[in-house]
């Protein structure tokens, strides 16, 4: 079998991701316990705080979008946040079939106490790191995940399958 040679930074970069992917699911674990009291998991409460962040009611096509999910992931979650009564549906005035999905007022507070158990815990993880080091790493990450969200390398990914 062939194997494709790196260059010293793709070995360094492939070593990270290896890493991110470990710490990845490290974190949504850390983030199912710290939250299971509330009867939310990792992925719900991150597409809540997408909901916050975006300020105002968007359609899941939007919402998975801005996050860089798979739709059908989001709407699956989304259908059970609806079922817990943290999230509604409204009628979009420019799609006729894209729903709006609304944070309730369950919703609103389920996100604010998820927030309030993550200060603490955040802190905590935070001790011992500097923050410049945390900066530096997350110009990195974004750096990549613009290298990756705009550029041919999705499409070589996609063609060497």
């Amino acid at each position: 079998m062939h194997k494709a040679k790196r260059t010293a930074a793709g070995d360094a970069l492939t070593d990270l991701v290896l890493d991110l992917f470990r710490l990845n699911s490290l974190l949504l674990t850390a983030g199912d316990r710290l939250i299971a009291r509330l009867r939310l998991t990792s992925a719900r409460w991150q597409i809540l705080g997408a909901m916050v962040a975006a300020e105002r009611p968007q359609p899941v096509a939007w919402l998975a979008r801005g996050m860089g999910a798979n739709r059908q992931n989001v709407q699956r979650i989304i259908n059970d946040l609806h079922k817990q009564g943290l999230v509604a549906f409204a009628d979009n005035p420019h799609h006729r079939r894209a729903q709006l999905v609304v944070l309730t007022e369950k919703g609103k507070q389920a996100f604010d106490v998820a927030m309030r158990l993550q200060a603490p815990w955040i802190n905590r993880l935070s001790e011992g790191l500097s923050v410049k080091d945390i900066q530096t790493m997350h110009r990195v990450i974004i750096a990549l995940r613009q290298k990756l969200e705009g550029s041919e390398l999705r499409g070589q990914a996609e063609r060497a399958n």
